[in-house]
């Protein structure tokens, strides 16, 4: 007997595209409240934010695709 695993792609596509969103509004408030705050922030925190920000826009782009289109139809 075979079983299959049924796989809700629309659910991940969704949960993908607003982690996605989150981590880039996170990144980019982030930068903006500790610079507005603190008046400047240490190197790390700058590289962190900016890769929050650049992985959130790649997260929420590519979720959907691979999720919402890729996946079910290779399967």
């Amino acid at each position: 007997m075979t079983q299959y695993v049924s796989t809700d792609y629309p659910s991940l596509a969704k949960t993908g595209f607003l982690l996605g969103i989150a981590l880039f509004v996170l990144g980019a408030g982030g930068e903006l409240v500790g610079t507005a705050v603190f008046g400047g922030i240490p190197g790390w925190e700058q590289t962190l934010f900016f890769d929050m920000e650049v992985l959130g826009i790649l997260l929420g782009l590519f979720s959907p695709l691979v999720f919402g289109i890729v996946l079910p139809l290779v399967e």
